[in-house]
């Protein structure tokens, strides 16, 4: 029996996949369950179209990614913090102290989470991961500066 999935299911495939499944897996369990339909030629043809748009939309979402990307190699980062001794600092660097400097430098918005920065203890150069998109990362360097 082909069934389309409607969601990633473990050792079996992936959401709008067409795959084969035996007849009482199918009809017992994953399309009662929301979790697969039945791939009629209709549905097949559905779910074509359906991928068709969405790669159009995915090309587009890369594209911008990208030129987010150039915007965000291209800033100066710096983050003002107390210094305690030396070069150490007070506490550490907080993604909340990176994502307001980030804000105020650029007028997309980012989703912390999707944002990683390495644990920042003393004055220095650091780079921070950023993930735009599931293909697009890119590296942004900041500066820890002294008040």
């Amino acid at each position: 029996m082909k069934v389309i999935l409607l969601e990633n299911i473990e050792n079996l495939g992936f959401k709008d996949e067409v795959v084969n499944v035996k007849n009482g897996y199918g009809r017992n369990y994953l399309i009662p369950e929301g979790k697969a339909i039945l791939a009629t030629s209709s549905a097949i043809k559905i779910l074509e179209e359906k991928l068709k748009q969405q790669n159009q939309k995915e090309e587009k979402n890369i594209s911008d990614a990208n030129n987010v990307a150039e915007k965000l190699k291209q800033l100066n980062i710096q983050i003002k913090a107390k210094v305690s001794t030396g070069s150490k600092l007070f506490g550490k660097i907080t993604l909340a102290q990176f994502m307001s400097q980030l804000d105020n430098k650029l007028e997309e918005k980012i989703d912390k989470s999707f944002v990683n920065i390495p644990s920042a203890k003393e004055l220095g150069k650091y780079e921070a991961r950023i993930r735009l998109h599931r293909s697009v990362d890119v590296t942004v360097p900041f500066d820890v500066i002294s008040e």
